[in-house]
This record gives C-alpha cells, structure tokens and sequence, in this order.
C-alpha cells in the first residue's frame, strides 16, 4: 500500500491585529539577503529559521513515522520555504517534467502552500506545489467558481527546488515565492498572515497565521 502524504502550510496574509489563542501561529524568519534555491537545512539561511512541524495528512489524521519539518524565511522581495519530509514509500507521478508546471500535481505526493491576501474575500487565496522530484504548480484559487482549479493557468514565477534521499528516506523540497505574486508590495516585521502548519484542506475559515519576525 502506497502512503500518501501531503504537508500543508495554510497562510493568509494580512497586517490586522493580533490573532484570538485558540489560532495557529508560525513564524518565518527575516533575512538579510536574498539567495539561490537550497533543500540543505544545514546552510546558514535554513539553520537560522525556527521550525514549524506537521504529522497529520489532510483529513486531520496522526501519521505515524511521518513527523514533517517546515523552515520559513523572507526577504524584501521573497518569502521562502523548506519541506523536510520523511517518508515510508513516495507516491510519484511517471515520467515527471520539470521544466514547466505539472497540472493535478495533487494527486501525487506534494508539499502544499496556501496564502490568501483578500480579507474581504477569503474563499481567494493563492496555492502553491512541489513533488519530491521537482515538479511545481501554482493556483489562483477562487472558491466561488466551480471548476476553481481551473486557477492552475495563472503564473507566479515562484521557484523550487527538489532532492531525495533515499538511505535517509527523506525528501526535501524548497520555494521561493516573489512577494508581488502575493499582492504584498512591503513586507515588515510583525505583519501577520494568516495561516500556518494545519489539518486543513482548502477551507480558508481554518487558515492560521503566518507572522513575520525580525532577524536577532
């Protein structure tokens, strides 16, 4: 039996303020600089990020064995993730490509980011992909209309990187989403977004919170 398993980091970007107790916070880490794509978590920019953990699949149920980490920084025009996911057996699509966005990648075994910046319209929020051998998409998600993944011909310009180990049994997988993808034109310390590491699955009342920190 192949185990799918999927790692979801719910965000939904806003500056309003502080969230109720009972709501998720993560935290993503400001850097100085910007850099190249990276799925080593022991190169400074990774090691300096606080980690967000995930052992639940998308219907809120605990997988055992599969304690998934999720490192999260940003820069001035970048907001950047990195997937630290072990794993039992992959579930993979055949014949992958990567050079350009795989529609339905869901259906195979992804790590998943959902950021919504429309708090007027919360069933709008933005989706973004990537498979343990590098194959990537991105969604503008609009709830309201039926065939909502239709969004998938919408282009961000993200980036991701992808690698395997097998001995370890463990994938990794990294984004570096642009800011004015988001609808965000100036990141600051403090600012909120709401999401964060959740059982949830395409329901945007449920999204925690993403806050931006300051580098110490």
């Amino acid at each position: 039996m192949i185990l799918t398993f999927r790692i979801l980091v719910l965000l939904a970007v806003t500056a309003s303020a502080a969230p109720a107790a009972s709501v998720d916070v993560a935290t993503s880490t400001e850097a100085a600089h910007d850099i190249a794509i990276s799925t080593n978590p022991a190169v400074a920019f990774w090691s300096q990020a606080l980690p967000i953990f995930a052992e639940k699949d998308k219907n809120g149920r605990p997988v055992p064995g599969h304690r998934s980490e999720v490192r999260s920084r940003w820069t001035r025009k970048n907001l950047y993730f990195l997937f630290i996911c072990p794993y039992q057996e992959l579930f993979l699509k055949p014949n992958p490509r990567t050079a350009t966005e795989t529609n339905e990648l869901w259906n195979w075994d992804v790590a998943e980011v959902f950021i919504g910046s429309d708090f007027q319209n919360i069933r709008r929020y933005k989706e973004f992909e990537v498979s343990p051998q590098g194959e990537w998409i991105d969604l503008d998600i609009d709830l309201s209309k039926p065939h909502h993944e239709e969004g998938w011909t919408w282009n961000s310009g993200f980036q991701v990187a992808s690698r395997i180990d097998q001995k370890r049994k463990i994938w990794y997988g990294a984004m570096k989403i642009p800011w004015a993808a988001l609808g965000e034109p100036s990141p600051a310390p403090g600012k909120r977004f709401r999401p964060t590491m959740s059982d949830t699955f395409h329901v945007p009342e449920r999204f925690g919170l993403l806050r931006l920190a300051q580098h110490q």
